[in-house]
């Protein structure tokens, strides 16, 4: 396999796992910001234990990351911003498992340290091996 297609590759790669990621980013900040605490808890039960600002705040973050992780490089504007936005929504997740650990909620880490992985990858990806160039 050439180098061209191992990059061509890689890139499609790191396209899907960004298209991926952003849709879930988007979904969970869009729920986080705009439903109601009691109607959330019944998906994610740790909302009443934190204060709302909390979920409001990782809402938006979250939605912010999921915009990072695709408009930058779709619009090839500023495209060196995905690695950032990458970087933020691991971090998002880094501190989610921590927080289920210290829950006593290790049954649910499975999740946050996929999109944790998959962030990493998109970082460093987008960073290093195949970065998008601007206009």
């Amino acid at each position: 396999m050439t180098n061209t297609n191992t990059s061509k590759g890689l890139h499609i790669a790191l396209w899907v796992v960004q298209s991926l990621l952003a849709i879930m980013f988007l979904m969970a900040g869009a729920n986080k910001l705009f439903q109601s605490i009691p109607e959330l808890a019944k998906m994610l039960p740790w909302v009443t234990q934190v204060p709302e600002g909390m979920v409001r705040f990782i809402g938006i973050s979250e939605l912010i990351g999921g915009l990072g992780l695709l408009l930058p490089s779709i619009l090839r504007v500023k495209p060196n911003l995905t690695p950032y936005a990458a970087i933020g929504l691991a971090v998002i997740m880094l501190f989610a498992t921590i927080f289920h650990i210290m829950q006593g909620e290790t049954s649910v880490i499975a999740m946050p340290i996929i999109f944790m992985v998959m962030a990493v990858f998109v970082a460093w990806g987008r960073s290093k091996r195949v970065p998008i160039l601007a206009r």
